[in-house]
């Protein structure tokens, strides 16, 4: 049977495109069976094996969990996805906290499998993606404005702060890769809930601030004070396209280095220590960051800049928890809800994940699915035909949807 989108009303409401500025973050982990590394698909086949039986299809092995977020294989990975947050205060703390519930909903379940196999699963962190959107208006872009330029740009200054925060001493790069209608800064996972929050706010306030540029061409660095790093440059990004800031795009390996040293000449002839290139950096931009930041957060980036308190890349080596993720290291409810909301977007996604059904035009609809991360599919009752409404559109209806059906 064909997909339907029902009649006109149904269709002007079936946009894929998101209204609000959004972000999100996914974490990969590697997976080791009784201490050997595994793939998993191999073992598990899709996440229901060790997730149950109940949860909704998003495509694929991909499986959307309760608390909106979805969860996958990937090459060889386990995928740990957040729904769609929009920007505003707080933002990237409400991804953090989403994206540690589901990997506390993935490792409850491997508990229980383990249980039952007599076998110990662990859950290694591998990398964290994240991902602020790109909705610049194409009117306004032009050749020195394509979210490839803006790639590239921020491959020149995300890194040296990025680093401070989310890097340890063997990590080997940061990356900024351009997606169509966003962008994607991958980052080595952080066992720290706290920095994963501090990073995303840090990325999400500097990505914003500098689409407002008027231009995306490098030339817009020594234009707005930026300092570069003499004789670097990003190398193509491993995986997809994009750009890298690996560990051999320097003169030295800068995560295995003293980041209080001042030993790294700046093309404008300085030379500072990678804590001081950070700070010049956040610095610029600290008052976008401080405009989407809870308070704790703002704070936290402020102390490990200045040195106040330790980044991971001061450590003699990379803590274990990297190995043990969700035992060794989890979510400690530092936002308890009374301090920080959901979401809107995380409410409609979380309702339309739990089936919940919603009235429209007088009759009651389910939620049967997801087509991406934008459009919630419906079926009407008494009917059997698909209909889409973008989550944008039922931001309208919330309300109604929060109320308990009769």
């Amino acid at each position: 049977m064909g997909v339907k989108t029902g009649d006109g009303r149904e269709r002007a409401f079936s946009q894929d495109r998101l209204q609000l500025a959004a972000i999100g973050m996914e974490a990969e982990f590697s997976v080791f069976v009784d201490d050997e590394q595994v793939k998993p698909e191999d073992v598990f086949h899709d996440p229901r094996t060790f997730l149950g039986r109940n949860l909704m299809h998003r495509r694929g092995t991909s499986y959307h969990l309760p608390t909106g977020g979805a969860v996958y294989f990937d090459t060889g990975v386990i995928e740990v996805a957040t729904p769609v947050i929009e920007i505003e205060k707080g933002c990237a703390a409400r991804a953090g906290r989403s994206l540690w519930e589901g990997i506390r909903a993935v490792r409850e379940g491997l508990d229980g499998w383990e249980q039952r196999r007599k076998h110990n699963v662990r859950l290694a962190g591998f990398s964290t993606h994240y991902n602020i959107s790109f909705e610049l208006p194409h009117e306004e872009r032009g050749t020195s404005r394509t979210v490839e330029k803006l790639a590239l740009l921020l491959a020149y200054i995300l890194p040296m702060p990025v680093m401070l925060l989310a890097a340890n001493r063997k990590s080997t790069g940061i990356g900024v890769r351009p997606r169509g209608d966003r962008i994607e800064i991958t980052a080595d996972f952080t066992p720290d809930a706290a920095l994963m929050i501090a990073t995303g706010t840090l990325i999400t306030g500097i990505v914003r601030d500098v689409m407002t540029w008027k231009s995306f061409e490098l030339s817009e660095l020594d234009a707005h004070g930026i300092p570069v790093i003499e004789q670097y440059k990003p190398m193509p990004h491993t995986s997809r396209k994009g750009w890298l800031a690996r560990y051999d795009c320097f003169a030295r390996n800068p995560f295995a280095c003293d980041i209080n040293e001042a030993a790294w000449k700046t093309r404008g002839g300085n030379v500072y220590s990678l804590r001081e290139i950070a700070g010049i950096i956040t610095k610029k931009f600290w008052r976008s960051i401080r405009r989407i930041s809870d308070p704790f957060t703002f704070r936290l980036i402020g102390s490990v800049i200045r040195g106040r308190a330790p980044s991971l890349l001061e450590l003699a080596d990379r803590p274990p928890e990297y190995d043990d993720v969700g035992r060794l290291c989890e979510w400690d409810e530092l936002f308890p809800p009374a301090q920080l909301s959901r979401s809107r977007y995380e409410r409609v996604l979380i309702h339309a994940i739990s089936g919940q059904k919603l009235k429209l035009f007088g009759r009651w609809y389910t939620p049967t699915g997801m087509r991406g991360w934008s459009q919630v599919v419906f079926r009407r009752d008494g009917g059997r035909s698909r209909h889409f409404f973008s989550i944008d559109y039922l931001l309208k209806h919330l309300r109604d949807w929060e109320k308990p059906v009769a």
